[in-house]
């Protein structure tokens, strides 16, 4: 049987079912007494485990039996909570993700999980897991997939020469196994930054995977690099760890024999769970019956998964029918035919509410971005010994897809930032009157056309006088300008490229990278990013985003007999000045708008339009903004404000300048959507 065609349903509903476990073991730390927690951690595995050997994935059934089995005794109390031993089941939990997150971008699933599989075994027995738990078991991963990644790779004739001559003039030849942090941003940057590193230190001679599957990010977050160097391996791991989003850096001396006939004795390896032991745990006994609880009957499903593409194929076929139906309402006007001009309002009204369905069908809660935060926060206050509470509210509000997929990656970078610059340690939180624990609340709501979300904590705060001297130190800002800033406007000085108020670089939090990367995503989306503090009492990040990317309203514009579209996000006024009011600064033209010099952009110019009337004496200028950066955008004429839906230009027009996509007008034309954000760059 052809088991691709429940592909996707696998790995949506492994997805969901994870995440229950995830939930409901940080419920269970709080509550250990509650054993009906347990058994809902239990079903979930165990469903999980039968979906998992049914499609074939016998790496993912093995785990997850191993988890199961720590499970069930804990459910029949043979075993005491402790949290060495949520470390361990968290640590299998994220093995568990990460061989669904392979399969999703179309792997195998395999995950080499000895370690952790040794401390479940360990649990299982009644034994207590070995201290500090996570770094060592962790450690032995990194390891194990170090192997697991070369050994079986080899090496062609001509690595082997290099590698054997190095050695014989004294140069130290080592495999060095590199782990980026999970909620890393670039990978690609990451690991040019790790190259550029070992080329000043010695010769790279093979990556695994290949330096071209590196460079467009096509692997998980651990690769591994072979090199010669006269350098010690201490040296070469002090220098990769300051490579920031870096987690873990295994440097292991090569043994060109070993490996040389490691390859051939690999099938020789014992695997984690015998697989006779996987089939005998899928059959039930009478004594799992009677440990197992009534199941709880749920109400049927009234819901079916669409794929997504599949909605984006609808939302087109819904913009052709939108172009026929401004060419009827044309024709019904040219005709003065009641009857059809009734009908085409009657195609109107219901082309209106198709539109709004549609748009409904793609959104999705937030929920499905927030819940990644309460188990890294759990995780990160370990490391960081702190106490810290995760509050969400408004999990529920919905957003577009397209804008869900692209904002985990700055709330992760906000609430990582929080937990290391924001909330102090308990020690210095008691000092203050504080109550020990930290407390960081998430909350996401709808106001009007647009989704906000709030990142609040009740730590340090921000320190004013430090944030000014770091920019005048760096340059950001001059004395005078910094006299006259409000105390928003020093805050927002933290959203400069590379700026961070860190004495050392921290490896939970910017990294040194600074908060620019945030704002450009959220800018990138339409949205906007603010921020409010008082210290020693805490931060407020708000964001705002658009319900949707798919319809955007713009200013529609001519340019001879050319229409472009303007997003209203960034407009900030339109204006009519006399030529005679052009200036010129720094061989650019500008002109007086309030007070300020703005410089003036000729989109005539920019997009090359032909010339086909004679100029007027006064210009239609558009005023757009892109953070606290203006611009005045030249153009013939405005001919109206309305709502378009984005289209992208495909594959073969990505480097179109400043043009994000295109949309088709009610009479068949075809407008381009002007990027102001790259204009004014």
């Amino acid at each position: 049987m052809d088991m691709n065609q429940y592909l996707e349903v696998f790995i949506e509903e492994s997805k969901e079912h994870l995440q229950t476990c995830s939930e409901q073991l940080l419920v269970l730390e709080k509550h250990p007494e509650d054993l009906s927690v347990v058994n809902e951690i239990f079903r979930s595995a165990h469903t999980l485990k039968g979906m998992s050997a049914t499609m074939g994935y016998e790496d993912l059934a093995n785990l997850t039996h191993k988890m199961e089995n720590v499970l069930d005794a804990i459910r029949n109390s043979q075993i005491v909570l402790s949290p060495e031993l949520f470390d361990v089941i968290f640590l299998a939990v994220d093995d568990l993700e990460a061989m669904v997150m392979s399969i999703a971008e179309g792997g195998d699933g395999k995950r080499n999980v000895m370690g952790v599989v040794h401390q479940l075994e360990m649990i299982e027995k009644g034994e207590s897991p070995v201290s500090s738990a996570i770094a060592e078991v962790a450690a032995a991963s990194a390891v194990l997939d170090k192997e697991e990644m070369t050994v079986g790779e080899g090496y062609d004739e001509f690595e082997w020469t290099v590698l054997q001559q190095s050695k014989d003039q004294g140069f130290n030849s080592f495999e060095i196994s590199i782990g980026l942090r999970e909620d890393c941003l670039l990978k690609a940057a990451r690991v040019f930054m790790v190259f550029e590193v070992l080329e000043k230190s010695g010769e790279v001679i093979k990556s695994h995977p290949p330096v071209e599957l590196l460079e467009e990010e096509q692997f998980d977050q651990r690769f591994t690099i072979t090199m010669v160097t006269t350098e010690s391996s201490d040296e070469i791991k002090n220098k990769i760890m300051k490579v920031s989003e870096v987690d873990q850096v295994v440097v292991t001396a090569l043994d060109l024999e070993h490996l040389r006939y490691a390859a051939h004795s690999k099938e020789d390896k014992v695997t984690e769970i015998p697989k006779q032991e996987t089939n005998n745990a899928e059959l039930p006994t009478e004594n799992d019956d009677k440990k197992k609880q009534a199941p709880v009957k749920s109400a049927s499903s009234k819901t079916i998964r669409v794929n997504i593409e599949r909605l984006d194929i609808l939302m087109n076929l819904f913009e052709e029918l939108v172009i026929d139906r401004g060419r009827l309402d044309q024709i019904s006007s040219n005709l003065d035919n009641q009857e059809l001009h009734e009908t085409v309002e009657r195609m109107s009204r219901i082309t209106s509410d198709l539109q709004t369905i549609v748009l409904n069908m793609r959104m999705v809660p937030v929920e499905t971005v927030f819940n990644r935060f309460p188990k890294m926060v759990r995780q990160l206050a370990r490391d960081l010994n702190k106490k810290v509470s995760l509050e969400i509210n408004g999990a529920e509000t919905e957003l577009d897809r397209t804008v869900i997929d692209e904002i985990g990656d700055p709330l992760v970078h906000l609430i990582r930032n929080a937990m290391d610059h924001g909330i102090e340690t308990p020690e210095e939180r008691l000092a203050k009157g504080k109550n020990e624990e930290g407390k960081i609340l998430l909350k996401a709501y709808h106001s009007g056309n647009h989704v906000f979300i709030e990142i609040e904590d009740d730590g340090a705060g921000i320190n004013k006088d430090r944030v000014l001297n770091k920019a005048l130190s760096n340059g950001i800002l001059t004395k005078e300008t910094a006299a006259t800033l409000t105390d928003k406007q020093i805050y927002e000085l933290i959203f400069a490229s590379g700026f961070s108020t860190a004495e050392t670089i921290s490896d939970v939090s910017g990294r040194g990278v600074g908060l620019d990367v945030v704002k450009n995503t959220i800018e990138s989306l339409g949205g906007s990013v603010t921020i409010d503090s008082k210290e020693n009492e805490g931060s407020i990040f708000l964001i705002q985003l658009p319900l949707t990317l798919s319809i955007i309203s713009v200013m529609l514009v001519a340019i001879q007999n050319e229409k472009y579209a303007i997003p209203l996000s960034s407009i900030i006024e339109t204006a009519i000045i006399k030529k005679a009011d052009i200036m010129n600064a720094h061989n650019q033209q500008v002109i007086d708008f309030r007070g300020k010099l703005l410089p003036l952009l000729f989109l005539k110019d920019i997009f090359e339009v032909p010339i086909s009337q004679e100029e007027e004496e006064s210009l239609s200028v558009v005023i757009v903004r892109k953070g606290d950066k203006l611009a005045g955008l030249v153009v013939d004429s405005f001919i109206g404000q309305l709502e378009i839906v984005l289209k992208p230009l495909g594959n073969y027009l990505t480097s179109a300048f400043a043009i994000s996509g295109a949309t088709i007008l009610g009479d068949g034309q075809v407008a381009l959507i002007i990027d102001c954000n790259t204009l004014i760059h």
